[in-house]
């Protein structure tokens, strides 16, 4: 039925195939039986494979078992759940939290959820596809304004009526830039809007780990909510959502992907809970994850790769074309380096993605640089 469509797909190199893991993840994996240095996981505090993380998934797990059988309404929650979501609202200093099975169902059911009485949502334009899906999903009126451009937000906002939504990205992942998250605030203060951040990939990062608000030095209030993974930085699975308990407790009413999905299992929110401890117990995580970030940054800088973009761990190496971008994945590949190419649609522009976390070591980011140099010399 397909076939057209799949072999314009590999014509223009766009084909994608899984690729598997034969160890735990970390800074150093194995795939197809060859050992690779991974600089493709957003893992970025290295605690996937943390010891006390799968001892407290493996200790729940005995306690609980493991599959949760029902949703959070009916019978599938634990004491866990409702001690994770205490914690994270905790650590980021809000009135309440819900739990979420993903990033991605917390977008689509939040972001619908805030929308149900006509409102306009303003998105910025590199924001991500669980974000994009969402707006649609709402069938609210969805502007999308120029990245990161405030001024054209601004004026944006002023032709609209009624409840406004502004929703960005803290960290936008395909680019490792930041959201002027503190004019953005402020601008929606004036204006009486909503903000809606996805911290995905700035909670556990920015911020001393707190996130990207944390970052910018803004006080959390009840016009600001705040998604953010447990997958990321935390090791983990899942997702949440952490403002006012008005919006939660709407959030915990009116969010399909929440009402309608099965709870997450008991030893994935043990995993959670242990990295959250982790994460505000031992600041030099974060502070090693940025030691790591400057070292590869300077590497790239001093060989005059273009990084100027980046802001965070997140690290792309920008190419002309889609095959540019898929013979570095290969030169970095043979060099025993997985980096895969990113492309079309999932970017613009095709490039490959570099992201450095705590649990690199000097030698492994000597490696990569070594390889670099080398494919820019070909």
């Amino acid at each position: 039925m397909f076939e057209r469509e799949l072999a314009e797909l590999k014509r223009r190199h766009l084909a994608r195939r899984v690729i598997s893991r034969d160890t735990p993840q970390g800074p150093e994996i194995r795939i197809q039986g060859r050992r690779r240095l991974n600089f493709s996981s957003n893992d970025y505090l290295g605690l996937a494979n943390h010891p006390e993380v799968v001892r407290a998934a493996a200790e729940a797990a005995q306690r609980y078992g493991f599959g949760a059988g029902a949703s959070r309404l009916l019978c599938g929650g634990s004491g866990l759940h409702r001690r994770l979501e205490d914690r994270i609202a905790a650590f980021k200093s809000t009135g309440a939290a819900l739990l979420f099975n993903s990033g991605y169902a917390a977008n689509t059911g939040i972001i619908p959820a805030l929308a149900a009485s006509g409102a306009t949502i303003f998105s910025d334009e590199l924001n991500h596809a669980s974000i994009i899906d969402g707006c649609g999903l709402s069938r609210a009126k969805t502007v999308v304004y120029p990245h990161r451009d405030v001024g054209r937000l601004s004026s944006l906002l002023a032709r609209e009526k009624g409840r406004r939504i502004v929703v960005t990205d803290s960290v936008f992942s395909m680019d490792g830039d930041i959201a002027p998250l503190g004019e953005i605030h402020d601008l929606c203060r004036r204006q009486g809007a909503l903000l809606y951040i996805d911290d995905a990939h700035a909670t556990g990062v920015l911020g001393r780990g707190r996130g990207g608000l944390a970052h910018f030095g803004i006080d959390p209030d009840p016009m600001i909510l705040q998604m953010g993974t447990f997958s990321k930085a935390f090791g983990s699975f899942g997702a949440f959502a952490a403002g006012g308990e008005d919006v939660i407790t709407w959030l915990l009413n009116t969010a399909r992907s929440f009402i309608f999905s099965t709870a997450l299992p008991a030893p994935v929110i043990a995993a959670s809970l242990k990295a959250v401890s982790l994460v505000s117990r031992h600041p030099s995580l974060v502070r090693r994850l940025w030691e790591n970030r400057q070292m590869l940054a300077e590497g790239l800088r001093d060989m005059g790769i273009d990084i100027s973009a980046s802001e965070t761990p997140i690290i792309p190496i920008k190419t002309q074309s889609v095959r540019d971008a898929l013979r570095m994945a290969a030169s970095l590949g043979e060099a025993g380096i997985y980096a895969p190419a990113i492309r079309p649609p999932a970017v613009r522009q095709p490039r490959v993605r570099i992201t450095v976390s705590a649990a690199h070591t000097e030698r492994h980011i000597s490696r990569l640089l070594s390889a670099l140099r080398r494919y820019g010399k070909r």
